[in-house]
């Protein structure tokens, strides 16, 4: 092949991207990975939003606030006293900041380690498989390519009555990079990004208040978990208004000015900032030329069949521009599929086993069904749970809030769900995830042998429970 020839050409470098680059320079192919993410500082970086403005950065903040807030709440349970206890936001961020450059970096040095080139700057799609790539100069050239994957990825929802300014209103990405904690923040959704974020600083002192235009607080997640969540949200100060839908947001000197409408009719919210994060959009601006053959949804979604094929010869699409749950772990796994598809091997997602997780404090994890969905479907079924009140190793950990719900099939035991609310619940999931990958049942996890003291234990006595045979709390007949 020439110079500007390869057998991929992948057009977005974030988890779904990345992924797809490697393992079809794994699989023997040449490869091309291009990604536009540009940072505030204008510096070039692969790795897309979950790297750069997103999973990644979140959670470390997630975690230092998480650190600070039981430094203050909870030390004291275990004899441990703290004098002047402060926070250094600039600290923190600086090693939020660390944290996503060295694994930007490392997306640098798998390329390298793997043979794949890696291009920072602009790709579109032309006609006949050829991918249109500017550089950060503005300097073109045409790549060819036997197959191309497009994983530009999404973008925050920007709603026409709260711009976002950067500054007062801002979107998720500008939350992470807050200099000091507003004393007073508003932030518009209460979905997994409003509440991890909200967290974040209602942690470290932000007098915090969501707003949420439907009624039901988290309604994909299973309703007994959505409860006992928002429970504990509430005990820890964060102020969740249901039925609020925002109608105004205007920018003054004293602060951002909310109208909102809820049952009682029109209110106002005055706050410092406000984080609007009421969901993303697939991002596909420019990415399309005339004649590719590759079709949008009505939601602007890329077609794709359930290998992510597109409608045009060759063009694959994978992560959060096709349908589906915007998960990076999704994205990844639609991403090595393709490239092994593409290398004739063979490539397969379980989109029935993929897990969602919400890295608030109590951690809110869950795969498979809800029991509404299995109500709605008209099977028998059967529930266990069991409280991490009752689990000696969440008593020594002094996190002791949450449950773990498990649903099996009544007539033949296979798993249907498994929903935790508790410690670490986002890696608790990963066995369920395991199990429900095996069609596993219920007395499956029940023989297996589970260490002690862990939290794992809790998911062998939910799955007792649904039996009626747990050992460590009382079964209701």
């Amino acid at each position: 092949m020439s110079e500007n020839e390869y057998d991929v050409v992948v057009i977005g470098g974030g988890p779904a991207g990345y992924p797809a680059a490697i393992r079809a320079a794994q699989n023997g192919l040449s490869v091309a990975c291009i990604d536009e993410w540009k940072n505030h500082d204008g510096s070039r970086a692969f790795g897309g939003t979950c790297l750069n403005a997103g999973c990644i950065p979140s959670k470390a903040l997630l975690e230092s606030s998480e650190l600070y807030h039981r430094a203050a709440s909870e030390f004291s349970a275990h004899g441990i006293g703290l004098k002047d206890l402060e926070i250094d936001i600039a600290a923190m961020q600086g090693r939020k900041s660390g944290i996503v450059k060295q694994l930007t970096n490392g997306i640098k040095a798998l390329f390298q380690s793997n043979g794949v080139t890696g291009l920072q700057g602009h790709g579109k799609l032309l006609a006949d498989r050829q991918v249109e790539f500017t550089d950060a100069d503005g300097n073109s050239s045409v790549l060819k390519a036997n197959h191309v994957v497009i994983a530009s990825g999404s973008v925050p929802v920007e709603l026409p009555m709260a711009k976002f300014d950067g500054d007062r209103i801002v979107d998720s990405w500008g939350a992470l990079d807050f200099e000091e904690v507003p004393q007073r923040l508003g932030v518009i959704g209460a979905g997994v990004i409003g509440l991890e974020l909200g967290s974040v600083w209602q942690r470290l002192g932000a007098d915090v208040v969501i707003l949420e235009a439907l009624d039901d607080f988290l309604f994909m997640v299973d309703a007994q978990i959505a409860k006992e969540a928002g429970r504990h949200f509430k005990k820890q100060g964060l102020d969740i208004r249901l039925g609020a839908k925002m109608t105004d947001a205007k920018v003054e000197d004293s602060g951002v000015i909310v109208t909102y409408e809820d049952a009682g009719g029109q209110q106002t919210l005055e706050v410092d900032k406000l984080i609007v994060a009421v969901g993303r959009r697939p991002f596909t601006d420019d990415l399309f030329g005339d004649g590719t053959g590759v079709t949008l949804d009505e939601r602007g979604f890329v077609t794709v069949d359930e290998h992510c094929r597109t409608t045009a010869d060759n063009v694959w699409a994978v992560g959060d521009v096709v349908r589906g749950p915007m998960l990076a772990h999704k994205g990844t796994e639609e991403g090595v599929m393709v490239a092994d598809l593409i290398a004739g091997k063979v490539g397969e997602v379980n989109y029935d086993a993929i897990p969602s997780v919400i890295y608030t404090a109590p951690e809110i994890a869950w795969v498979g069904k809800t029991e509404a969905e299995v109500k709605e479907s008209g099977a028998a079924y059967k529930v266990g749970t069991f409280p991490f009140a009752a689990n000696g190793r969440a008593k020594g950990m002094e996190q002791t809030d949450g449950l773990v719900k498990l649903i099996a099939a009544e007539e033949d035991d296979e798993l249907l769900g498994v929903h935790i609310v508790g410690p670490v619940a986002g890696e608790l999931i990963a066995e369920a995830v395991l199990a429900m990958e095996f069609s596993a049942s219920s007395e499956d996890l029940q023989r297996t042998v589970h260490a002690h003291p862990t939290l794992t234990e809790a998911i062998h006595e939910a799955a007792l429970a649904a039996d009626k045979r747990a050992i460590h709390s009382i079964n209701k007949r």
